[in-house]
């Protein structure tokens, strides 16, 4: 494993890249850590910031081109900036049931689904993970 094939990308391959793996760090914390709590609210909001900076980044990204400069992933991204306002706005009515609901499918579609794409042979994270 190296950080190298990462280093060398373009800036906005590494930014959406480093924001990627905060976002699943942070994810990681959110999942474990009481709800509806202060320091809840506090680190969600900081993973919305690195969310939507995953995805705005990711259309600035173009490796993949199946419709013209476009992919699947980037459904991904518009699903992800359509789905963050309503799991803010379900949490804000407290609407518990569906803040979760959304903050799941964020999470499994933006970053678990698309972050596997990342891995795939020929990308820089397989680079990364597997040496090239």
């Amino acid at each position: 494993m190296t950080l190298s094939p990462l280093l060398t990308a373009s800036p906005t391959i590494q930014i959406h890249a480093f924001a990627a793996m905060a976002a699943l760090l942070v994810s990681a914390v959110q999942l474990g850590a009481p709800k509806g709590t202060l320091p809840h609210r506090a680190i969600g909001a900081v993973w919305i910031a690195l969310m939507l900076t995953v995805c705005m980044s990711s259309f600035f990204i173009h490796s993949i081109r199946l419709w013209g400069p476009w992919s699947p992933i980037h459904l991904l991204s518009i699903f992800t900036l359509g789905s963050l306002p309503l799991a803010v706005l379900y949490a804000h009515r407290h609407d518990v049931t569906h803040h979760r609901l959304a903050m799941i499918a964020i999470y499994t579609g933006g970053l678990v689904i698309a972050g596997l794409f990342a891995f795939v042979p020929g990308h820089i994270m397989h680079a990364v993970l597997f040496g090239s």
